[in-house]
């Protein structure tokens, strides 16, 4: 299947509302937050597929304090896509658009337990750790890091 990769429409983000409950399987919609479209839309990116149906998308931000670090907030893959490369590719052009307004670094999070996100996070070269605390008391984050170079941002070395 063919697909194309672009930045984020407010018909894509309007489209993202619609379906976020049903590819992740519960009441998450408010994690579509209407900032990482009107605020942050220069880094959230799309997947369609040849018919312009939407596959997947990565709502995420750079962050300015200390090092600028590029933020994954959220990913969503159309359940009848996944693991065919959609997250693998908004991740790497995610990366790249960091690495060229000057980040040094990425970070996620996710909660314990959530296997898939620990180990596709660990398949693209990120490191991680278990922070009590992390998102308020007694609530424990897997805290996802990656240092940010050309090569791992998908620079070719010239």
């Amino acid at each position: 299947m063919t697909y194309a990769t672009r930045r984020i429409t407010k018909g894509d983000f309007d489209r993202i509302v619609a379906v976020i409950d049903h590819w992740w399987g519960g009441p998450l919609s408010t994690l579509a937050h209407p900032i990482f479209f009107y605020e942050l839309g220069r880094y959230a990116r799309i997947v369609v597929d040849h018919e312009d149906e939407l596959v997947g998308f990565l709502l995420g931000f750079v962050s300015e304090e200390g090092e600028r670090t590029g933020y994954v907030h959220l990913v969503g893959i159309n359940p009848d896509h996944r693991r065919r490369g959609v997250a693998r590719t908004l991740y790497k052009e995610f990366q790249r658009d960091c690495f060229n307004d000057g980040c040094l670094q990425m970070k996620a999070i996710t909660t314990p337990g959530n296997e898939p996100s620990i180990r596709f996070h660990e398949a693209l070269g990120w490191g991680f750790e278990e922070v009590d605390g992390y998102a308020g008391p007694g609530r424990r984050r897997v805290v996802f890091t990656k240092a940010l170079t050309a090569l791992s941002a998908g620079m070719r070395a010239v």
